[in-house]
């Protein structure tokens, strides 16, 4: 039998036992789900509540042990009580063995298998819907209120209570206050216990040695964005719902919110019919298996809505500093020259985005960034004709106000995508905009790469033309190959993130190394990889402001080859080595190549690269890269070459915070 309680507060603790004996007397309803291995249990109960919960219990097991003690949804509402006890009218069964391909993600055929119950609960006159899948990554539950009486629209709250056998290890982002950046923030690994208000999700936990987990959130599109912070004791987390904020104000330079949100009232309104967000507990044995099964919140998002995609190409693009006719045309020769697709004129040329009074419908240079002269359709015809894409960049300002008029205005341009900048997110208004102008840019052929606080949830899958975005701590706050090591096994959990990858800019030698950089195409997912962030071609105009970081000119480094053949989707990815924040080694296939990326942390590794996951009876090619000071050239990058097959291992001598990357070629 299963029983559960919730502790509201540290004064619980009696009534806590008394629940348990009342409990332990009387069998209490459960229906559970099954994942197709076996491995996973979500159990449900809808029959119980106290006077101190208005929810549906759940737990989780994996391989028979307790993942989640029993936890529980909360859901209030502007029309219903939810609290008492609820009848069961009856239980859905589904079995789904599936599986989807895509042209952009880290896996060419995704599979899509999972089994699932749905729970009709009626309450007098109220019905709710609860749906509980089990999947060989991880469990996933949503709730549906269906049409019901006379309610047309419904105002809601959720919290939902994890409640764990002990106080687990995490991994956190900052504590969510005015003026700091939380998805971008630095993580670091504190207990359950000292988990701190607002922080991002996923959420990974370190259940033991064998199992990990990650609370995530899927399918977000037109609804509240959802946190954690600390339960009702040291073994629980809460998490809640974000409320609208009071105004919007943000710091002028980082785009932090400085202004507070609204918590007294309901966060969510609806129209009568609706499911909410899929809450999601992905759980592997390690993080190498978790970081594998990524998919699972792309899996519980809606499938591609775009009638034809193949106008949507994933590919590398360079940023353009200059904002000048002559810059842009520079820029456009170094990315046909290097195999890349697109290039990015960043902040500045319609004014200080940070205007109200921006207007994204005129060029409009602000000259402390450029003095011009900037003419976009001569650099998108020259463009056009080289093959190569132009994004421009817009601040939310502009996005919010001027969004239909220029979405015609950037295609009769020539333009071919769009950079979201300092978008708002967390309450439902921001969330359902900011998906919705994603969607009318597909319609008129953008390519969308959202930045700052924004994390994905899955809708790339539903509208592909959202090829990336940031919610990272990416090069441009010059994080340490430890904190790289970090994201990767945490926020990589998530989906694609827009690293603003860097090559030549000093921030690199605080960061790792020069090879540890060329690893980030490999290590940290993105369809679209914005490279040398801070760099320009070298034939580029002089830029001095300073508003663009430590510039350098790009050389002509042989290792630059590595950047040039990169791809940026997978149709396989295998983790060869992983331990969060220590090391991280990825081997991705597109095609019949390889390319595999090593990242290491603050102490010395000897690594054995085993090669199985190559062809059985192939005999391949390989360049290795990796650092070397005795190479005498600006970034002391060694090249090797190599002869491989699938038999064969390869012993790696890893300094600290340094990397290496590989590219292995079939042997024709």
């Amino acid at each position: 039998m299963h029983l559960y309680s919730i502790i509201i507060n540290k004064t619980s603790i009696c009534l806590l036992l008394v629940f348990a004996l009342i409990l332990s007397c009387s069998k209490v309803p459960e229906y559970t789900v099954t994942s197709p291995n076996g491995k996973n249990v979500l159990t449900v109960f809808p029959g119980y509540h106290s006077d101190h919960s208005n929810g549906l219990g759940f737990d989780i097991m994996y391989e028979g042990n307790p993942v989640l003690l029993p936890s529980v949804l909360e859901i209030s509402t502007n029309h219903f009580d939810l609290k008492g006890d609820w009848s069961v009218l009856r239980v859905d069964e589904n079995n789904v063995e599936n599986s989807w391909t895509t042209r952009f993600g880290e896996l060419s055929e995704v599979p899509d298998n999972y089994r699932e119950i749905k729970i009709h609960l009626k309450k007098g006159k109220t019905l709710v819907n609860f749906i509980a899948r089990a999947y060989d990554e991880g469990v996933a539950f949503a709730y549906e209120i269906p049409v019901q009486a006379d309610i047309k629209t419904l105002e809601l709250d959720e919290n939902i209570y994890y409640n764990f056998k002990k106080d687990h290890m995490m991994w956190s982002t900052p504590k969510r206050e005015k003026g700091v950046l939380t998805a971008q923030g630095e993580y670091k690994k504190i207990p359950l216990s000292e988990i701190e208000t607002g922080i991002e999700r996923p959420l990974l936990i370190e259940i033991d040695e064998n199992l990990k987990i990650a609370l995530a959130e899927a399918n977000l599109v037109d609804y509240a964005r959802l946190s954690f912070s600390k339960g009702a004791s040291n073994n629980s987390v809460l998490s809640t719902l974000d409320g609208k904020m009071e105004e919007e104000i943000q710091d002028t330079i980082t785009g932090a919110l400085i202004s507070e949100r609204k918590n007294d009232v309901f966060k969510v309104k609806k129209q009568l019919p609706f499911q909410s967000p899929w809450r999601v507990v992905m759980m592997a044995k390690n993080e190498s298996e978790l970081l594998e099964n990524n998919y699972i919140l792309q899996n519980l998002s809606e499938p591609n809505q775009l009638k034809d995609d193949s106008w949507v190409t994933p590919g590398k693009a360079l940023r353009e500093a200059t904002l000048t006719t002559e810059g842009g045309m520079t820029a456009i020769d170094f990315v046909a020259e290097h195999n890349m697709q697109y290039v990015l004129f960043d902040a500045g040329w319609y004014g200080n985005e940070m205007y109200e009074e921006s207007d994204a419908t005129t060029i409009t240079l602000d000259p402390k960034r450029s003095k011009g002269p900037f003419d976009i359709e001569a650099i998108t015809k020259y463009a056009d004709e080289k093959g190569i894409g132009i994004i421009l960049y817009v601040n939310r300002r502009a996005l919010e106000k001027q969004l239909d008029d220029i979405l015609p205005l950037y295609k009769k341009w020539g333009i071919s995508g769009i950079k979201f900048g300092f978008v708002r997110i967390g309450d439902q208004e921001a969330t359902a905009w900011l998906h919705n102008a994603i969607k009318k840019a597909s319609e008129y052929g953008f390519i969308v790469d959202v930045h700052d606080e924004y994390r994905p949830t899955g809708f790339s899958r539903t509208y592909p033309n959202l090829l990336t975005q940031e919610g990272i701590e990416g090069d441009e706050e010059s994080p340490t190959n430890e904190q790289t090591l970090n994201t990767m096994f945490t926020r990589m959990l998530a989906g694609a993130a827009d690293n603003t990858v860097c090559y030549y800019n000093s921030r690199v030698n605080k960061m790792g190394s020069h090879a540890s950089q060329l690893a980030k195409t490999v290590c940290l997912f993105s369809p679209l990889q914005l490279l040398y962030w801070y760099d320009k071609p070298a034939s580029s105009l002089e830029k001095n402001d300073g508003l663009w970081g430590d510039t350098k000119h790009i050389g002509n480094e042989p290792e630059l080859e590595f950047f040039d053949n990169v791809p940026t989707t997978w149709d396989e990815t295998k983790v060869l080595h992983a331990k969060v924040g220590e090391i991280g080694v990825l081997a991705r296939r597109k095609g019949l190549e390889w390319f595999v990326g090593g990242i290491n942390g603050t102490a010395p590794q000897q690594l054995e690269i085993d090669f199985s996951f190559l062809k059985e009876g192939g005999t391949y090619k390989a360049k290795l890269y990796t650092d070397d000071e005795t190479v005498e050239t600006r970034t002391k990058v060694k090249i090797e070459e190599l002869q491989l097959s699938s038999t064969e291992t390869l012993d790696l001598e890893i300094k600290p915070n340094n990397g290496f990357t590989m590219h292995i070629i079939p042997v024709k």
